[in-house]
């Protein structure tokens, strides 16, 4: 009797044990399936049992951030943190709920931290360049936004961000390239195109750059007519290679309300 006594407590915790585990598994699933407060649920009766478990703790805080739950999301985070200084995606997702409330001083600490935990995450290196993006420290932008497009190649909007940091650097062949690279990977992105042909513009001395900016002018214009910096941008490559129609198109967009447009009308007079 005594030994069957001191038998169940241990099989008890087995039972809980593996009900736990199912649970953790279950709410995985429930995350993975967009299922958040189902797997909310699931999750705080693990977490009942298992109050340090960090990886229960960072699918809830994700769960708590796609319902739009800010504060939760966040305290479980600061919880993470607070039991393993090391938890690298804890820094990031704050980092990331940061970024969204555009607090971008604050998002580049943490984000920071968070990549020299972990210098091989794609999320953490592609988050860190686009909040140097938008601190306006453009070189480390590109600097971090290349080693996220190492991390995962095939990633359309790395290379979006890419040509826009080296943009802000004046680096017009660069910035063509690297919108190039995106353009190629979703073809069909109109803000893509005419950020690519806006690049090729302002390369213009490179040979054949303004016929390839009156290119993707063209395709955006060809999705949607009515847009006003594509037709006064192609206008006005059309006129600088000559093209008399070039001029008409900057006239149009001008009379259409073309802020841009009317500001190159004297290039047409000229």
């Amino acid at each position: 009797m005594k030994r069957l006594l001191r038998t169940l407590p241990i099989i008890l915790i087995l039972i809980i044990s593996s009900s736990c585990s199912s649970s953790l598994q279950e709410a995985e699933r429930q995350f993975s399936n967009g299922q958040y407060e189902e797997a909310i649920s699931n999750l705080n009766s693990y977490l009942f049992f298992n109050v340090t478990d960090v990886k229960a703790l960072h699918i809830r805080a994700r769960c708590y951030e796609e319902l739009g739950e800010i504060e939760k999301s966040k305290s479980d985070y600061e919880r993470i943190i607070s039991i393993d200084k090391e938890y690298a995606h804890a820094y990031g997702g704050l980092a990331k709920l940061l970024f969204e409330q555009k607090d971008y001083e604050s998002a580049e600490t943490m984000i920071l931290r968070a990549a020299t935990l972990d210098a091989e995450d794609f999320d953490i290196m592609y988050l860190l360049g686009r909040t140097m993006l938008m601190n306006g420290k453009f070189r480390k932008a590109e600097e971090f936004l290349r080693l996220a497009a190492d991390l995962n190649p095939d990633y359309a909007q790395v290379y979006y961000y890419t040509g826009m940091a080296l943009a802000y650097q004046g680096d017009a062949l660069g910035c063509a390239a690297s919108f190039n690279s995106y353009v190629s990977r979703e073809p069909n992105n109109l803000v893509g195109r005419y950020n690519r042909g806006f690049a090729y513009m302002n390369a213009g001395f490179i040979p054949g750059a303004l016929e390839w900016a009156v290119e993707d002018f063209d395709a955006v214009l060809k999705e949607n007519p009515n847009h006003l910096e594509a037709m006064a941008r192609k206008g006005l490559c059309m006129a600088s290679l000559g093209d008399t129609e070039g001029c008409q198109l900057i006239q149009t967009a001008a009379n259409k309300g073309s802020a841009y447009a009317k500001a190159q009308l004297d290039f047409c007079n000229t």
